[in-house]
């Protein structure tokens, strides 16, 4: 009998203890392997929930020794590539904090860029600082060039090895662009010391007036509705930058996602409900579907979520029933969740680079049972669909507007002149900036965002799953 591990500490308490109370021969020798390689009692933990909820079941892989360590047990089961998400972490807390974007660091996100074609050298633009952090105490800027951690360069060769110490304490050198100047110059070295830090994802919200347009644009940097268990402080904090939108009468929004790779389904919906025009609770926002085995069941046939009814909505006050959304190749799931989920209402208009692609979603799954065992898992275990039943955007949504961010100096976000909102305003007033700029040409090597455990995860919490999950598994009890 397949038991959903959500609840298989519900199983323990219907059934008690007899039926642990007679142990023949044949059952006490598996416990002693257990106990001397406790490897066994977590990869088999690991091939039960993948046995029941990983979404390509019929094309799970013949798993590797069971003494195996866990983490390359669980990857011996993947459907690589054409699963790219799957992923094992070595604690189920601390894979929660990071989805809730606590995490133990200092501060700053950047992106690698091949410091020229004629070398292997490795330099670092800082792409944001998080307020309340040490970097943000050591004055680092958004735009600032890291050109060695700890002394060392960075190259093609050693710079994965290079970012594992950031965790640690650690020195930045680094040069920084200065307008009047006309270049760079050497800054002092910085010393950081990383910190459990709660990062808020609304990391900015402005009002601009140009050319007549009343225009909102708002910065978010992951989905999470808050920094704790129960939390939704972020989502209200959200709700409250819109209703600041709507007493302002803005006439246009700007979502800024060129640094949201996903995160919890709930504050997607949170979001889509506060932009979309004529949405609420009667109005579908996404489809789930989930592998195989658990599509027999007619609970989880036709799993949909709708919107919320929400006072601070805006979507019909916005001209031309159209939002306008900022991209990188960093946009990801939860994203372009409310990109798909809001294209059957709106116009949603693209600015910046091809997203992710990432149309399928997690759950995150503890061992409530052996208390020995640690780790979390994130198996992909859904596909999202809209109202529609539009679900193709495995290569990633294209733009309307092509915009790289590496293709010009970084300025602060918000600044009317920086590429990415230039070329939204641009677009709303239908006037050029005039601003000037010079171009780069650089080659984008990767980012620390991708290393974030939240980085292109659809985080399935929202009660509508588990809800359906819990019915399956009291079908399950009756029938067996």
């Amino acid at each position: 009998m397949k038991v959903n591990f959500l609840f298989r500490v519900l199983l323990f308490g219907l059934l008690g203890l007899g039926i642990f109370s007679c142990k023949d021969e044949e059952e006490i020798e598996p416990i002693i392997e257990e106990k001397v390689n406790p490897n066994i009692a977590i990869n088999k933990w690991i091939k039960d929930v993948m046995d029941e909820v990983y979404l390509w079941l019929d094309e799970m892989k013949t798993p590797i020794a069971n003494t195996s360590d866990p983490e390359d047990y669980f990857e011996s089961l993947l459907n690589r590539p054409t699963d790219r998400f799957s992923v094992i972490y070595p604690d189920y807390q601390e894979l929660i904090n990071s989805l809730n974007g606590i995490e133990l660091e200092a501060g700053y996100e950047f992106t690698l860029y091949r410091e020229s074609s004629s070398n292997n050298n490795v330099i670092a633009e800082i792409s944001y600082i998080k307020k309340g952090s040490p970097a943000a105490a050591a004055g680092l800027l958004r735009g600032d060039i890291i050109t060695k951690i700890n002394g060392t360069q960075m190259t093609l060769e050693n710079y994965r090895v290079v970012l594992g110490t950031l965790d640690k304490p650690h020195t930045l050198s680094f040069i920084r662009f200065s307008e009047s100047a006309g270049g760079f110059s050497s800054q002092p070295d910085v010393s950081l010391t990383p910190v459990q830090l709660s990062e808020n994802p609304n990391f900015l919200d402005s009002i601009y007036t140009i050319n007549g347009e009343k225009i909102g644009y708002v910065v978010y940097h992951f989905f999470s509705p808050g920094p704790g268990s129960g939390s939704t402080a972020y989502d209200d904090q959200m709700d409250a930058v819109f209703l600041k939108f709507k007493n302002a009468g803005i006439k246009h929004l700007v979502v800024d996602f060129r640094y949201n790779g996903g995160g919890f389904v709930s504050s997607a919906v949170n979001l889509a409900s506060l932009i979309g025009p004529g949405v609420d609770n009667t109005k579908v926002f996404s489809k789930t579907k989930y592998n195989s085995y658990l599509m027999q069941f007619d609970q989880l046939k036709n799993v949909q979520t709708t919107f919320k009814n929400k006072t601070q909505n805006l979507g019909n006050t916005l001209k031309g029933n159209r939002v306008y959304i900022l991209t990188s190749t960093r946009t990801a799931s939860a994203s372009e969740l409310i990109i798909n989920g809001l294209r059957p209402y709106m116009e949603v208009f693209l600015i910046g680079d091809k997203t992710t692609g990432k149309n399928v979603g997690s759950i995150p799954f503890e061992d409530e049972e052996n208390k020995e065992n640690k780790y979390g898992i994130l198996p992909i275990v859904t596909r999202s669909f809209n109202s529609l039943d539009q679900s193709d955007y495995i290569n990633g949504f294209g733009p309307n507007i092509e915009a790289k961010e590496s293709s010009e100096r970084l300025k602060p976000l918000g600044d009317v002149n920086e590429l990415l909102l230039r070329k939204a305003i641009e677009q709303i007033t239908g006037v050029p900036s005039g601003a000037r700029v010079q171009k780069l040409d650089r080659i984008d090597v990767g980012s620390t965002l991708e290393r974030k455990t939240r980085f292109g995860n659809l985080i399935e919490n929202d009660p509508i799953a588990k809800e359906k999950l819990t019915e399956l598994y009291q079908i399950k009890l009756e029938d067996n």
